[in-house]
């Protein structure tokens, strides 16, 4: 077998596995059964309360995510958002409330559960300036240069290929658009063995980059401006000493 062939078993793999395990909670909310989250009346995730509480209790806990993109992309009326791996739908959700009925929001995900649960969301709020595509992140259903503002919560940790990633992102963004994403980062390389642990790297821990990198992969798309707005609490990755967090990064195509 050779190298490149290995390589695209290996990511293959970490698609499934990352499918796998987020269909399962995708599930849990779509029958009514109590799903763990990060949003709920006593957590807001860093969205601000009064957004979070208007939303119904099941649609506020659709979110797996480590921070909050959508305040840092400063959303205006009219534009068109771009949201990489949307999940259950709740920052797109947040997003198409502010860009008003003149704007639209894209969420694009690979795990057909949770499109289901993200259409049933918007569905429950009453958004029509929503949509939601199947697709992969290293590849996107989406023209290039039409969308203002791109949005990613906690997802592209996830990706085996996050050069790839922003390449994308890059390629659909119209000129002087924005790139605001929070994920997990860390502060050095993943050993080796930690990147072999799938139920880590679906918990979004051991798929992180060396945040350095993840600066310079971004700056290697075609990005400018590439700064980290802020950073969150550490978590050590499993059997090492590296130190896995969350940050919000921006960044520009001029």
């Amino acid at each position: 077998m050779t190298t490149n062939a290995v390589i695209q078993m290996k990511d293959i793999d970490i698609h499934e596995e990352v499918r796998e395990h987020y269909a399962k909670h995708a599930t849990s909310l779509l029958e009514g059964r109590a799903e763990q989250a990060c949003c709920d009346s006593a957590c807001t995730c860093g969205y601000p309360a009064t957004e979070i509480n208007a939303l119904p209790e099941d649609v506020a806990q659709a979110s797996w995510g480590c921070g909050d993109p959508v305040s840092l992309a400063a959303l205006k009326p009219g534009q068109r958002v771009l949201d990489l791996g949307s999940g259950g739908g709740l920052d797109c959700l947040l997003s198409a409330q502010r860009v008003g009925e003149s704007g639209w929001v894209i969420g694009v995900d690979m795990t057909p559960q949770m499109l289901s649960l993200a259409w049933r969301n918007a569905a429950k709020v009453g958004l029509r300036n929503v949509e939601f595509r199947y697709g992969h992140i290293e590849h996107l259903p989406v023209e290039s240069d039409s969308i203002d503002v791109i949005l990613s919560n906690c997802v592209i940790n996830l990706s085996p290929d996050k050069p790839a990633v922003f390449r994308e992102a890059y390629r659909v963004l119209r000129a002087g658009g924005k790139f605001a994403v929070s994920d997990v980062v860390s502060d050095g390389d993943i050993p080796t063995a930690a990147l072999a642990d799938l139920d880590s790297l679906a918990g979004c821990v051991s798929g992180a980059m060396k945040e350095s990198d993840y600066l310079d992969a971004i700056k290697a798309a075609g990005f400018e401006d590439v700064r980290v707005v802020d950073r969150g609490q550490h978590t050590q990755v499993p059997g090492s000493n590296v130190q896995a967090y969350s940050a919000r990064v921006e960044a520009f195509k001029r």
